[in-house]
């Protein structure tokens, strides 16, 4: 009884880890592109005030 609640235990953690580096990879790709176009808008207008 005890090894199978523990084996449940241990799939619903990986699962749950499995998700939460899922969403992790789809936020930091988010927060790349947002970095990269605040970045190019800067060196856009540093370019402008040459």
């Amino acid at each position: 009884m005890f090894k199978k609640a523990f084996v449940s235990l241990l799939a619903t953690l990986f699962m749950a880890g499995v998700m939460a580096t899922l969403t992790g990879c789809n936020t930091v790709e988010g927060a790349g592109k947002d970095i990269e176009k605040g970045g190019a808008a800067i060196k856009n207008e540093a370019n402008e005030k040459k």
